[in-house]
């Protein structure tokens, strides 16, 4: 049996790692918030900021892996311990992941700072974001709590982001459609909302880890996935819009 003062010195190096984590978890998020601020208002001061912050994210999770393998190196932590040190490298890895979407949504920012708004894209984009915030949030407390109910929840909400996803994935094609001058912000909101819907992922992903850490096992439960985009096709007729003048997309 372990002496109380390794049993000790192991919680209180667990909880600092995991006190990292939530740290990595809060910039996470205001990367997450930033990036869509810079994307909606146009703003290229801040999405550079988001860009340079990315740096520290990764530092991060750099930290944590090395302080990961000198528990596991010198604790040699079992069962339910064990556990949490692996959902913490687990976890990190999401984070790390979802800041580099964060990063690539606030490089596009600068390129659709050029065209108008197209349609409700930029509202859509926002909706997405701001639900997988949430999302996130909660993730990271339901970590801090052991909330496998929480957790769980979590992984549901994921199937709204799916939604919303297609939504917008139609809705682009059909602009893209209309008129060829949208094609080249279209393709590139595109590319933000897929990498909104992989923060989504990611984030159920944390969720799952959390599980895994309380019950010893991954949710037995097939998530919903209705993220179809890849099986979309649409004729030239789905888009035709019947003299519609408009240029929503036309370069400013």
């Amino acid at each position: 049996m372990r002496s109380e003062h390794i049993v000790r010195s192991f919680d209180d190096e667990l909880q600092q790692i995991e006190n990292l984590v939530t740290k990595m978890g809060g910039m996470v998020e205001l990367q997450i918030s930033n990036a869509t601020i810079s994307l909606v208002e146009r703003d290229i001061d801040l999405g550079e900021q988001v860009r340079a912050d990315d740096k520290k994210i990764d530092a991060l999770e750099a930290e944590i892996d090395t302080a990961v393998v000198r528990v596991l190196a010198l604790r040699q932590p079992a069962a339910q311990d064990l556990r949490a040190v692996v959902a913490v490298l687990k976890i990190s890895t999401n984070l790390e992941r979802i800041g580099d979407y964060a990063k690539n949504i606030a490089k596009r920012s600068s390129v659709i700072g050029e065209f108008r708004h197209i349609g409700a894209s930029a509202n859509i984009i926002k909706r997405m974001s701001a639900l997988v915030q949430v999302m996130l949030k909660d993730a990271l407390d339901a970590h801090v709590s052991r909330n496998v109910a929480l957790a769980d929840d979590v992984r549901m909400r994921d199937d709204e982001v799916d939604q919303m996803h297609n939504t917008l994935f139609r809705e682009l094609l059909t602009y893209m459609m209309e008129d060829a001058r949208n094609i080249t912000p279209c393709m590139h909101l595109l590319f933000i909302a897929k990498n909104v819907e992989r923060m989504g992922d990611h984030v159920t992903g944390i969720a799952e880890q959390i599980h895994y850490v309380v019950s010893g096992s991954l949710p037995g439960d097939e998530r919903p996935k209705s993220d179809v985009t890849s099986l979309i096709a649409i004729t030239p007729n789905d888009g035709d819009r019947a003299d519609d003048d408009s240029n929503d997309g036309s370069r400013e």
